[in-house]
């Protein structure tokens, strides 16, 4: 007999909890603690365990977006898309709720018990978030769409079609995944194996990184320069074409403090000015890219960018990682270092008949449009 809990704090949880986690960082208690102590302050985040006879089955990360208290949707778009996707969000999807962590992309939305049968969880799943959302509606929050994200295409060919059947199933961008040759001991092997094209945009950026200063930050570092971090952090946000929140100005303190050397945060200078930086989240054998910020000035004379992710691929071959995961933003840049695309998929549903009905017409043309084109840089 299946039952749930829900918990809003992390020492609420079942000290079972990290063993259904496992190797899967963003489920660990320490994380849960960093969203708990460190969350946008248009998110709320909640921690659910599902129960068959009182023993822990299946855990998931629920989120509340409070659209209305965004500061702003991205900057960089001015188009009437962007202008129509600011007023849909703002008048029919005030409080979204995920079942999944938006902050991040991949899947990593829950974790299931070794033989646990996952539809059968996946069914109570669907059955109960109708009564939490009555739940939140007493509180004073209505939710007006529920969204079930991210789930890779093997997940997803073992979902039984009966569970979602009245929600949408979409996909968006793609998650970047960069694969790492087991031949590859050092950062010239993975040089030696691109084309000459690719080879020569290396060494190009390499040169116009001439007199940028990497430094490792330890915790103290990143309080010291918190404020310019944050700073370089909200411009790049800021103009990226769409955004559902902004990060709170202690995560990466939180970050740093609770994950300790799982959590590498990464500073570049020009003339001892502090004028980028990245972060990557070892997660088992794969490496996970963070948030990231720069001084556009310098990211244009340094080629900044580029070298950040020559410098994860490097960083991430040396210390033997498998995979790693860049996200889905700059697609084509990331594609000509080796990254491949990898579908995701969701699923969305508007608490409204009349909207949900209207679902597949608007999320295809409220999602940001991204033309790109996929390169391979390797020597078939």
């Amino acid at each position: 007999m299946y039952s749930y809990k829900l918990f809003s704090k992390v020492s609420q949880i079942d000290t079972q909890w990290d063993s259904l986690a496992g190797s899967t960082i963003f489920l660990s208690r320490k994380y849960l603690q960093v969203l708990e102590n460190s969350s946008p302050t248009n998110m709320s985040c909640y921690f659910l365990g599902i129960y068959n006879n009182q023993e822990l089955e299946a855990i998931f990360i629920l989120q509340i977006l409070d659209v209305q208290k965004l500061e702003s949707f991205g900057d960089r778009d001015k188009c009437f898309r962007a202008s129509v996707r600011k007023f849909f969000f703002q008048h029919f999807c005030s409080h979204v709720l995920f079942v999944g962590n938006n902050m991040l992309t991949g899947e990593n939305f829950g974790a299931f018990k070794v033989q646990s049968n996952n539809n059968r969880v996946l069914q109570y799943l669907n059955s109960i978030l109708g009564d939490i959302r009555n739940d939140l509606k007493k509180q004073g929050i209505r939710v007006h769409i529920t969204t079930i994200k991210d789930f890779s295409e093997d997940f997803k060919s073992q979902i039984n079609n009966t569970i979602f059947t009245n929600y949408y199933p979409f996909t968006i961008q793609p998650n970047m995944l960069f694969t790492i040759s087991d031949t590859w001991k050092t950062e010239n092997d993975y040089i030696n194996a691109l084309q000459k094209k690719y080879r020569d945009q290396y060494k190009r950026a390499r040169k116009k990184s001439e007199g940028v200063l990497k430094k490792r930050f330890s915790l103290k570092d990143i309080s010291q320069y918190n404020d310019t971090i944050y700073n370089l952090y909200h411009y790049v946000a800021q103009n990226a074409p769409f955004n559902t929140f902004f990060l709170a100005k202690n995560h990466f303190i939180e970050l740093k403090e609770k994950l300790e050397d799982d959590f590498c945060f990464y500073g570049y200078f020009v003339e001892e000015k502090l004028v980028g930086f990245n972060t990557l989240i070892k997660n088992g054998n794969t490496m996970e890219t963070y948030f990231l910020g720069y001084n556009e000035a310098f990211q244009k004379e340094k080629m900044l960018y580029l070298n950040m992710l020559y410098d994860m691929i490097g960083y991430s071959i040396h210390k033997h990682f498998k995979h790693i995961v860049f996200g889905r933003t700059a697609l084509e840049i990331k594609s000509s270092v080796g990254a491949k695309p990898q579908t995701m998929y969701g699923f969305i549903k508007h608490q409204y008949k009349i909207m949900n009905w209207c679902l597949p017409y608007l999320f295809k043309r409220l999602e940001p449009e991204v033309l790109w084109k996929e390169r391979n840089p390797f020597k078939e």
